[in-house]
């Protein structure tokens, strides 16, 4: 790979080889030369492009995938930039905030959508000039797209009734930071939508007629969306019974909410992440009817609303339980000992800035998660006494996460490798009064890559000083606290408090 053509190798006299002019590409058929393509950067595709025609023609007619920047000179380019690609299913069209002026209108998308009649998924950014007409014709000369997602584009109510109505095959919509959102959805086909993801919307509520007609919804996730949202919860649950994942994250969502949530049965991910208003019994209610639950994370932002109760009824009640998240929440050993006794499946389990999970209740999961794989523990006040349980314990362990814990030394660290070699110790440590980052992030994954099941947060926490009894007065001191650039950002626009973080001390 990356050899130039034999015509311009050095003889084999020169360079002292016999196959020093060999090109051993050519004998490669262009099937498998594209595959090849296929698992190279985009930076180093696009440069064996330009190695020769054979490779340039290779890669034209197998590329999937192009980005491109939305900018108003994409209207002439178009026609001959999609004939060189006459395979591409994968769209982005971004425009940034300096060139939003100059992005693609109407006929610019039109003229792309033309261009790409095998698209399946397309991702816009940015696009302020594109209206609902141009919507429709995406949709019309692209019938094929099963996935669209769309961030800070003006399109409003009617751009999304284009949509829905003229993407017959559509299964996964995005929305973030959409403008116009001034009337309902209009809905006037039954839809085909799967999987739905709302961002950062002012009048999310507009979405009702779409939430509540999607039959075949699986997916549904709300990120800092306006409103009370307890009603719409109670509608979709009594007309769509067949959800298997919700996210909620910074939503005004009570336990009337979750309670409604009880109704989808074959609910099997959950992750409620920052909702102050959800408490032990809207959880205990929810896990008493949806026992399929495999994979829980909740992020109780320090309420100590959600606590060893409502662990108890996922504990009794959801016994598939596979994968277990908790931040900012405060168990202890009554609710963990049911959880890894009844919950024989339990495999990843993360703890994050919890003020109760100590030496007694890591010596619990020790002794009684024999399933546990993957394990970590950010900010809690465990030491290295209760950490050398896990040298006999968890017999299929094979990583362990320990980061920020007071009580932990490097020396124990060094020793539990030596004691399980066939275990990844990732440990690191405080260093004086270093900041502790222990919320979630809005999309719920690593940023540190790995599989741990940690979650991290981009806000800005502050130190506050503890009480008399080990634990701070959180809510007072979130009270007084505010990061006043997040709270501006606030989607919830006057209803959330914003980013108001207390650490652990």
């Amino acid at each position: 790979m990356g050899q130039t053509p034999s015509s311009r190798l050095p003889s084999s006299s020169s360079s002292g080889g016999d196959d020093a002019g060999v090109d051993y590409t050519a004998a490669l058929p262009d099937d498998i030369l594209a595959v090849v393509f296929s698992s190279l950067p985009h930076s180093v595709r696009n440069s064996c492009s330009l190695v020769c025609r054979r490779w340039l023609a290779v890669d034209s007619r197998s590329r999937r995938r192009l980005s491109l920047h939305a900018r108003a000179t994409l209207l002439a380019a178009a026609p001959s930039l999609f004939h060189r690609f006459p395979a591409v299913s994968t769209l982005s069209l971004t425009s940034h905030r300096r060139t939003s002026a100059d992005s693609i209108g109407d006929d610019a998308l039109a003229a792309v959508a033309l261009g790409c009649p095998n698209l399946t998924r397309i991702k816009l950014r940015g696009l302020h000039s594109i209206t609902a007409s141009g919507m429709a014709a995406l949709g019309a000369a692209c019938p094929k797209i099963r996935k669209l997602s769309v961030s800070s584009c003006a399109f409003g109510s009617k751009g999304v009734s284009a949509i829905i109505n003229g993407y017959a095959n559509l299964e996964e919509l995005s929305i973030k930071r959409l403008r116009g959102l001034s009337e309902p959805i209009t809905i006037s086909t039954s839809s085909s939508l799967r999987s739905i993801c709302l961002k950062e919307l002012y009048n999310g509520q507009c979405f009702a007629p779409l939430l509540t007609s999607s039959s075949n919804l699986r997916v549904l996730k709300l990120f800092r969306c306006s409103g009370d949202w307890d009603p719409l919860l109670e509608e979709i649950a009594v007309k769509i019974s067949g959800i298997i994942e919700i996210h909620l994250e910074k939503l005004q969502v009570s336990d009337r909410g979750l309670a409604a949530l009880a109704s989808c049965s074959y609910l099997e991910v959950l992750r409620l992440i920052k909702t102050p208003e959800c408490t032990d019994a809207g959880l205990t209610a929810l896990a008493g009817s949806c026992r399929l639950l495999r994979k829980i994370h909740i992020d109780g932002w320090k309420t100590n609303r959600i606590g060893d109760l409502g662990l108890i009824a996922i504990a009794n009640k959801c016994l598939n339980l596979q994968e277990l998240v908790l931040i900012g929440v405060n168990p202890t050993a009554v609710s963990l000992k049911l959880i890894a006794t009844n919950c024989s499946n339990l495999e990843r389990l993360a703890l994050c800035g919890s003020e109760t999970f100590g030496d007694a209740e890591i010596s619990c999961i020790a002794s009684k998660c024999s399933a546990l794989r993957k394990l970590c523990i950010k900010g809690c006040p465990v030491s290295d006494h209760g950490m050398e349980s896990l040298a006999i314990g968890c017999p299929k362990l094979v990583k362990v996460k320990v980061k920020k814990c007071r009580g932990v030394t490097t020396e124990f660290a060094e020793w539990l490798r030596a004691s399980r070699g066939s275990v990844i110790v990732n440990f690191d440590t405080i260093r004086g009064n270093e900041v502790q980052d222990l919320s979630v992030s809005e999309s719920g994954i690593l940023e540190n890559g790995g599989d741990e099941v940690v979650l991290v947060d981009h806000d800005r926490v502050v130190e506050l000083p503890s009480g008399s009894n080990g634990r701070p007065s959180l809510w007072k001191a979130r009270m007084s606290v505010v990061v006043g650039r997040h709270f501006i950002a606030s989607a919830f626009r006057g209803w959330s408090l914003g980013s108001i973080c207390p650490r652990n001390t």
